[in-house]
């Protein structure tokens, strides 16, 4: 696909090479099967109409895919969401798994390596010199511990532009492999990573200005200072609490702009901060609501392997003292309980991001008619029109990064 071919909405009509090729329209009880529906002059208006040549009826939505290209309800993100889960397991829960395997990984042989160089270093150090390499231990520990750290950051936030990659494939009916994700994601990487750092960074300067006022009201000495310091801690944080989370709603649909329509990330934050007016808070009550149902599974099964894992870490070791045998017991254990973790987290991560990404194509459909887009594109995919434009590429907008066609077309399952 060229980037530089444009994409023709259904509602303004097809240019005059295709008409030839113009198929009829549908009647008002088939099935969808790639043909666009009637009675949707815009977005967000009731389906149905008078079909051609018919009597009057209601024509339900296309349904392509994932979910009905219609403006969707609380239900249909949420079971939207777990269907990208259900459909492709093997690319979503297999990536999801690898990444953080690799993130695991990196944290025990970055910080566990360090921490173990530096206790080795501690005991072989003379009694009178390992007070001083006691703080340049610890400081030595900790910068190392950074580096996994934001890695974490990196692995979470390419994650969620491969699920969101994934998402808008299935919302038409494809499914897509690690393969073909990463291929989509070339050139995308380094925004979705800068974008995550740049967070990372807001929010450390943030409250490092609010610790750095706190402690010197504090050091000022008396009891006002001392007050003033409490209350600015106590009302500081809660501000940062509300500014955090406000900030947060209205610039998530960034990682999704940067993945599908490939703009730079001062425009994704301009977008996002559109698409976000006026359904703010339905937007940050169905992200909430998706966080709580991940914590609350999260408790459900993890609380049960950590009582187990704490129990058992008792009988292999009554006394405190482990055996070979009693070891191992208690490293098995530990592993099962790390493992279901990992598994709930990668779950999650595919959930979170899908939601994410389907409140992206919802606002985008009840704003711009970008349900009239996919389902011109199901139908030109019937068709076996090649190469298919990008249905989510808004032809005003240019494509940043390597320049490569955002839409990499139907894959095979």
């Amino acid at each position: 696909m060229s980037d530089t071919e444009p994409w023709a909405s259904p509602s303004q009509g097809p240019s005059p090479a295709e008409q030839p090729s113009q198929a009829p329209p549908p009647s008002a009880g088939a099935p969808y099967a790639g043909a666009p529906y009637a009675g949707a002059p815009y977005a967000g208006a009731p389906y149905g109409g008078v079909p051609y040549g018919g009597a009057p009826g209601w024509t339900p939505p296309p349904k392509p895919g994932l979910v009905a290209l219609r403006p969707l309800t609380l239900g249909d993100i949420l079971s939207g969401a777990f269907g990208v889960f259900r459909r492709n397991p093997r690319t979503t829960f297999g990536t999801s798994v690898l990444f953080q395997i690799l993130s695991l990984l990196l944290l025990l042989g970055v910080a566990g390596g360090a921490t173990l160089f530096a206790v080795d270093r501690y005991e072989s150090a003379l009694p009178s010199q390992r007070d001083s390499l006691l703080a340049g231990s610890i400081l030595g520990v900790i910068a190392a511990a950074l580096i996994p750290y934001l890695a974490t950051i990196a692995v979470t936030a390419i994650l969620q532009g491969l699920f969101v990659v994934e998402t808008s494939h299935q919302v038409v009916g494809e499914r897509m492999r690690l393969r073909g994700l990463l291929g989509q994601a070339r050139g995308r990487i380094g925004a979705l990573v800068g974008w995550s750092l740049l967070l990372v960074a807001a929010w450390v300067v943030g409250l490092g200005l609010l610790a750095g006022a706190v402690t010197l009201l504090a050091i000022a000495g008396g009891t006002v200072s001392t007050v003033a310091a409490v209350l600015l801690g106590v009302f500081g944080a809660l501000g940062a609490a509300v500014v955090a989370v406000w900030l947060g709603t209205k610039t998530v649909f960034v990682p999704s702009i940067l993945m599908l329509e490939r703009t730079s990330i001062r425009a994704a934050v301009a977008r996002s901060w559109r698409l976000t007016r006026q359904s703010f808070w339905r937007t940050f009550g169905i992200i909430a609501l998706v966080t709580v149902i991940i914590a609350v599974a999260n408790s459900v099964v993890g609380v049960p392997v950590s009582i187990v894992a704490q129990i058992g870490g008792g009988i292999v070791r009554p006394n405190g003292e482990l055996n070979s045998d009693g070891l191992t017991s208690y490293i098995v254990v530990n592993v099962v309980g790390q493992f279901v973790s990992l598994v709930i987290a990668s779950i999650g991560a595919v959930i979170q991001s899908a939601t994410i990404a389907l409140l992206y194509i919802d606002q985008r459909m009840r704003r711009e008619a970008l349900d009239l887009d996919l389902a011109r594109y199901a139908e030109l995919r019937a068709q076996g029109v090649r190469p298919l434009p990008d249905p989510y590429r808004t032809p005003d907008r240019p494509a940043a990064g390597s320049g490569r066609a955002a839409w990499a077309g139907p894959t095979a399952p």
